[in-house]
């Protein structure tokens, strides 16, 4: 069997898979949920195959997404993968998607990821839309305590 390629994103170190896995439509948006068993399956073949790099997000399947892909990382699979997950949107009682910026919202979104995914951290963690009424500023300060980041001695970027 050939060897997935892998691939450093940015300067931290972080090496993934060239080829990842998204998990979006295992549990919504293209046709009905799928059988979660069947998932996980694939989920671990892809794993055993080389692919370590799996996306999903909290609004996937409304939370769904992340809590089976959480069940197939039990155990020691998890240190063999590299996981994304996003934040920015949100759900209205009328079930409306909202997106969200703030960093109470930020913070929340984080700490429910972090449970439904069963893991005490995230790899990959970044803003999945936009919201408009917040300066991105604001919406990535909060974010800065949590990461490590390697400043230039002129500053090089005017925006994050």
């Amino acid at each position: 069997m050939a060897q997935v390629k892998r691939i450093k994103l940015g300067s931290q170190g972080l090496e993934v898979s060239a080829q990842g896995l998204g998990c979006m439509g295992m549990s919504a948006f293209y046709g009905p949920p799928k059988p979660e068993e069947d998932m996980i399956k694939l989920i671990h073949h892809a794993v055993d195959t080389g692919i370590t790099l799996l996306d999903t997000s909290g609004s996937n399947g409304r939370h769904t997404n992340e809590i089976f892909l959480g069940k197939a990382l039990k155990g020691e699979i998890r240190k063999k993968v590299q996981l994304a997950t996003k934040f920015g949107i949100s759900f209205a009682p009328d079930r409306k998607r909202i997106m969200r910026g703030d960093p109470t919202y930020i913070r929340k979104a984080c700490q429910a990821s972090l449970k439904r995914l069963g893991t005490d951290y995230i790899d990959l963690y970044f803003q999945h839309r936009v919201d408009t009424k917040v300066p991105i500023e604001t919406t990535v300060w909060p974010l800065f305590p949590h990461f490590s980041f390697t400043f230039p001695q002129k500053p090089t970027a005017r925006r994050i």
